[in-house]
């Protein structure tokens, strides 16, 4: 297939069809015009594309922000602009991406406590409390993976109670290392993330089931 520079007249390597002896000027001056016509028509939809702007990712951050104290604004607008799709997609598609980074983040972390298992340093409390934050995060992401489907169906209510579940895992993660006096979780941080992430679908659910 030829390409651009070898069909568009004026071009340095445009070559002409046998069958085309002559074009006149007027008729260059209309094929320019009708190519001009052709890109706007194309690129018309994308001007009105029901989307979320850089700003609107901001707006929806601050919005589920004031729904729960809890989340925090700037950890919701750095986590979603970390995908680049988030700046071109409704709220609806915002909230899936949302969903997806959370199942992603306790995907990761499941293989996380896996290296902290093979680690000598922590003792036989530690390495218990670890085997039982896997199993959180393994039921978790199974109920995530529900709460998505719930969520793309508009089943937001079933959805709310699946990201309300999910979250608990990293509560109740935390709560196993602190019943031993003077025991410090190694999850801290990565418990901390994924509940904020799991606050971020909650919200998402809660304002969309409102709409």
């Amino acid at each position: 297939m030829p390409s651009y520079s070898t069909m568009l007249p004026g071009s340095s390597s445009f070559k002409f069809q046998p069958f085309l002896t002559k074009i006149s000027p007027m008729t260059k001056k209309m094929n320019y015009r009708n190519l001009l016509i052709y890109t706007c028509l194309c690129l018309l939809p994308l001007f009105f594309h029901p989307s979320l702007s850089c700003d609107s990712v901001h707006r929806a951050c601050r919005k589920l922000a004031n729904r729960d104290p809890d989340l925090k604004y700037h950890f919701c607008v750095a986590s979603l602009e970390s995908d680049p799709r988030s700046r071109t997609v409704t709220l609806e598609e915002l909230g899936a991406i949302s969903i997806m980074m959370t199942i992603s983040n306790a995907t990761n972390l499941k293989s996380y406590i896996f290296e902290l298992l093979e680690d000598k340093r922590f003792d036989p409390y530690s390495k218990g409390c670890l085997r039982d934050c896997l199993e959180l995060y393994s039921d978790a992401i199974d109920t995530l993976r529900e709460a998505h489907d719930d969520f793309k169906n508009k089943h937001y209510f079933d959805a709310k109670r699946g990201f309300s579940s999910a979250m608990d895992a990293s509560v109740t993660c935390e709560e196993g290392f602190f019943e031993k006096e003077g025991e410090a979780s190694p999850l801290s941080k990565e418990d901390e993330r994924f509940f904020q992430l799991c606050l971020m679908d909650l919200a998402f659910a809660t304002i969309l089931d409102k709409k």
